[in-house]
């Protein structure tokens, strides 16, 4: 380091640096067709391949979720208790940006394809399940593709709507002329009677003069608590959106979910040991829940590159005891 005789010349060399590190080391990897390429030889899975576990089982492919015999190649004839999708929402990615792999389609051709690994999930569901899908509402084209979404998920009687989730982010995005736009949908549907158990969060739990008569007794709110903290309904707000400087942070993977609300869907909706699906991976987020939780996971993706990446997190979790990179690279031999 240079000599520098004022201190305050001092500390933003520092702040200077400090930001370069922490600065992700790869651009979004639906984006830049260059990397792509040079990712593309990293990869140990080719389209329709699909990578088992050899500690405890789980299951990696790169396979269309919308293709009933990829799917049933996953599953290997297994059933799983709880689906987490999350799937490309059918948006244009950022006003001035257009994402080749993550684009816009018609939205009819969206929701049959929908229909598609909805129908494949369906198969792959024990009789008693339940399933998750995370998905969005583009404001510039009429909230497409969520209303849209529900409408054709009427046609799968066995689904049955339980409720209508909202995650918090955080950050958030708008301009000066709207409302700022930080939530996440979150749709819940089950089959048959599913286990749901009750998580609680860790925000204390404070309201007070709340009072209800219990057996003959007037009691106060926090007297009937079954926990110092609250429940979480169906608007979370203590959940972190994911961003470049958390430890689980994925570089690449911009569309990344939060560990901690997939483990939460996990611990309520299945038991130790049960399976878990995604059909989405991304930056493998189920996968790395489901083995934090003791759970096996079968998940995959239409993207080598992203089943790769989802494969890898999983090492990295055993090998460092980290749930991702945050500022460094997953694929080092790539520069």
């Amino acid at each position: 380091m240079p000599k520098i005789q004022n201190p305050n010349y001092t500390l933003l060399y520092y702040a200077d640096k400090i930001k370069k590190m922490m600065k992700e080391p790869l651009k979004r990897l639906d984006h830049d067709q260059a990397l792509r390429s040079k990712l593309a030889s990293c990869c140990r899975l080719r389209p329709g391949e699909v990578w088992t576990d050899p500690e405890k089982k789980h299951r990696v492919g790169a396979l269309d979720a919308a293709n009933a015999k990829a799917v049933a190649r996953l599953m290997d004839t297994r059933k799983a208790v709880l689906a987490i999708h999350d799937p490309p929402y059918n948006f244009r990615v950022g006003i001035k940006k257009r994402s080749d792999h993550l684009s816009s389609v018609q939205t009819e051709e969206y929701i049959q394809s929908c229909r598609n690994w909805i129908q494949n999930s369906l198969n792959s569901m024990a009789e008693d399940s339940s399933l998750y899908v995370w998905l969005g509402a583009d404001q510039r084209r009429g909230f497409q593709p969520l209303p849209e979404f529900m409408m054709m998920m009427r046609e799968f009687k066995e689904w049955v709507p339980k409720s209508f989730l909202t995650l918090r982010n955080q950050r958030g995005y708008g301009t000066q002329k709207n409302w700022m736009s930080v939530r996440q949908e979150l749709l819940f549907y089950t089959k048959g009677d599913p286990p749901f158990t009750v998580i609680y969060t860790e925000i204390p739990k404070v309201l007070k003069g709340y009072y209800k008569t219990v057996n003959g007794k007037v009691t106060e709110n926090l007297e009937r608590s079954r926990s110092d903290t609250i429940r979480p309904g169906n608007v979370w707000l203590d959940i972190q959106q994911v961003f470049y400087r958390m430890e689980e942070n994925v570089p690449g993977a911009y569309a990344q979910k939060p560990l901690s609300a997939v483990e939460r869907i996990i611990l309520s909706g299945s038991e130790t040991g049960d399976l878990v699906i995604d059909f989405f991976s991304h930056s493998g987020t189920t996968l790395i829940a489901s083995e934090k939780t003791g759970r096996r996971c079968f998940t995959c993706d239409i993207d080598p590159i992203f089943a790769e990446l989802t494969i890898r997190r999983l090492e990295h979790f055993r090998r460092t005891g980290k749930t991702g990179w945050q500022c460094t690279h997953p694929f080092p031999e790539a520069g």
